[in-house]
């Protein structure tokens, strides 16, 4: 008799389960042409049967499942028993936009390249092939207007090639086609004056940059024993942590049960991380510029828009892929290959000390593990890493490359809100908002948030030499008291701990999140980014946990007034003490361009790490071994002052 496989309940839907899900609906609810897929994920199971599972018994799979119908222009929300084989819920939700599917930027790109209207504006600029204008979809926002609250809008931005494999932002157009998504009609051509459109070619391609570099001797990564992780479905054991990995439409990434193994324990530290939202609002106050504020994970969508990742480009070493099975807006089966890249990488020194009355030397060298993905939205790049290290650290960064999104102006013109790229072609001043959503369980899921600013002693007698300073830790007892800025002058970090669990030292165990970069948005309170995009006031938010809390500017950002999301829910003021805590981290980048940064931007960082501070009685990585000495000198180098 075959053994019955139990599945953990937080794997991926499979291939077969989206396929069923998707014929499900389609006849339960009789859905025709008008209607479209905009996303299809697991449906986790709540939080207390998934930390009960035990792996002898399977915990019923659900599928959720968004859905626009055109003719209508209505929105459902509809969960599938796989089961049972039946539709348990159908909701219609009024009044949003769900985010937009991959299928509307191909299909946008078309009818606007085909309308007449447009053809006659391009005549205009002096351009005769409209297959060579770059359409790129973006959000048209909310704006106040009835259009904004009532059309399913794009306000698409062009550019021109003067080939199929040119850099066409090189060359933008100045001309906006105002787009009906809905009925997919063009409504207007909107446009502006440039004297004249820039002109330089600025490719990066090596067949068109001229000749390239030479004296990069090879570097090779081997791992001739193989890696030191183990994969089981989605989930990955490595250097005592463990953990799962996620991926859907919307966020892309995710982690779940991440846990550390600690002298026999497996003790519990996320049981979910993800990016919740993203914002890039750009600072120019032009026609053409002043509505670009992309919500690249709630309008976007940024797992349907990742990558498929290559060996030795996107990551190198012993590699562990992880495909994203999901549909397009028709409800076909799509596989982005290699969605996930899972490998090892060695950081450098972990930890040394030399003894120099002995001469003796210890070091031991840092390895980390790497699950990231990278998505394309338009122009830009975003790669999105979680590192896990030998030391308890977690960290998260993004990597942002691609390419600028630019603009043009008159000869001899400047523009105080960008910087000249190029002759007539300069790129907006503009900032990157990102925030990540963890549901921390230290330990267990009673949780606390403590704030901890290092402060000067007073001066006095307790000071003689006014040197000192001490650590001030204030517990976060509400969601208003949990919205926090950073301070640079106080060094000011948070930590989430458990209190009812105490280290030999008698310390509540817990980590802190040390930040990186970050900065503040310069809009104002009254602009239409801060009323829609409300979690980038703050740097730190904590709320009790509640499933359907999930994104940073609620469920359906795109065109949404305003309003919802953290800004809404921290209203309430609810008890973030000693319990069942989400903390959200926003971090900011903000990109004043620069002549380097085109034709195509070398990688700019941005992220956090959370470190244990008293999770562990001592450095846990204090029982690595020393790593084997080794001759790498080859006798063609050694000439040259390598030694042994």
């Amino acid at each position: 008799m075959a053994e019955t496989i139990v599945k953990h309940p937080l794997e991926p839907l499979s291939k077969e389960e989206i396929q069923a899900a998707v014929s499900i609906v389609k006849v339960q609810k009789q859905l025709g042409a008008y209607d479209r897929f905009v996303s299809i994920e697991l449906k986790e199971p709540k939080k207390e049967k998934v930390q009960s599972f035990d792996g002898t018994q399977s915990i019923p799979r659900e599928a959720f499942i968004i859905l626009l119908n055109n003719r209508a222009g209505a929105c459902y929300e509809a969960v599938v028993s796989l089961n049972e084989g039946k539709v348990t819920s159908w909701e219609l939700i009024p009044g949003v936009q769900p985010m937009i599917m991959l299928d509307e930027h191909i299909e946008c790109e078309k009818i606007v390249q085909e309308s007449p209207e447009f053809h006659e504006a391009l005549k205009r600029l002096g351009i005769e092939d409209p297959g060579l204008v770059m359409v790129d979809l973006w959000s048209a926002g909310n704006f106040g207007t009835e259009e904004d609250s009532t059309v399913r809008l794009a306000r698409p931005l062009c550019f021109l090639r003067s080939d199929a494999k040119d850099n066409g932002y090189a060359r933008p157009l100045p001309l906006v086609p105002i787009v009906d998504l809905n009925k997919m009609e063009i409504l207007r051509v909107e446009e502006y004056q440039y004297t004249r459109i820039p002109a330089e070619a600025s490719n990066y391609t090596p067949d068109r940059v001229g000749p390239l570099r030479t004296g990069i001797k090879p570097v090779e990564i081997t791992q001739p024993e193989g890696p030191s992780f183990t994969v089981n479905g989605h989930e990955v054991e490595w250097q005592n942590w463990s953990f799962r990995i996620g991926f859907n439409p919307r966020e892309g990434l995710t982690i779940h049960n991440v846990s550390y193994e600690d002298q026999g324990r497996k003790r519990p530290v996320i049981y979910r991380g993800a990016l919740s939202e993203m914002v890039v609002p750009y600072g120019d106050p032009g026609a053409i510029q002043n509505r670009k504020n992309a919500f690249d994970s709630g309008e976007y969508g940024i797992g349907q828009l990742a990558n498929s990742l290559e060996l030795g480009c996107d990551c190198v070493g012993y590699i562990k892929y992880f495909d994203a099975p999901m549909t397009n807006s028709k409800g076909e089966l799509v596989t982005i290959k290699n969605a996930i890249c899972m490998h090892e990488e060695d950081f450098g020194i972990l930890w040394k000390h030399t003894d120099w009355r002995t001469n003796d030397v210890e070091v031991r060298r840092s390895r980390r593990l790497v699950v990231s993905s990278i998505s394309t939205v338009a122009n830009y790049e975003y790669g999105f890493f979680w590192y896990f290290y030998q030391d308890g650290n977690i960290q998260f960064e993004v990597k942002l490359t691609g390419i600028l999104s630019t603009a043009g102006l008159h000869p001899g013109e400047t523009s105080k809100y960008g910087t000249m790229v190029g002759p007539d072609l300069y790129a907006p001043n503009h900032q990157h908002f990102f925030n990540v959503r963890m549901d921390m369980q230290i330990d267990g899921n009673e949780n606390s948030v403590y704030e901890v600013n290092v402060l000067a002693e007073e001066l006095g007698g307790d000071n003689p030499r006014e040197n000192a300073f001490y650590a001030k830790s204030t517990l976060l007892e509400t969601e208003l008291q949990a919205r926090r800025k950073l301070k640079l002058e106080t060094a000011r970090y948070w930590k989430i701990v458990n209190d009812n669990v105490k280290n030999s030292l008698g310390q509540s165990v817990g980590y802190k999140l040390v930040t990186g970069e970050n900065c503040f948005p310069f809009a104002s309170e009254q602009s239409s980014l801060l009323k829609r995009a409300g979690f980038i006031k703050q740097h730190l938010w904590v709320t009790p946990y509640n499933e359907k809390e999930m994104y940073a500017s609620g469920n359906y950002p795109n065109q949404n007034i305003g309003g919802e999301g953290l800004e809404a829910w921290t209203a309430q003021d609810r008890p973030v003490s000693n319990t069942d805590i989400v903390v959200w981290y926003t971090m900011g980048h903000t990109h004043v361009p620069r002549p380097e940064d085109w034709p195509v931007m070398p990688a700019a960082y941005i992220g956090f790490m959370l470190k244990p501070v008293s999770f562990f009685d001592r450095s846990p990585a204090i029982n690595l071994p020393p790593s084997p000495k080794k001759n790498y000198c080859s006798s063609s180098v050694k000439a040259n002052g390598c030694q042994s």
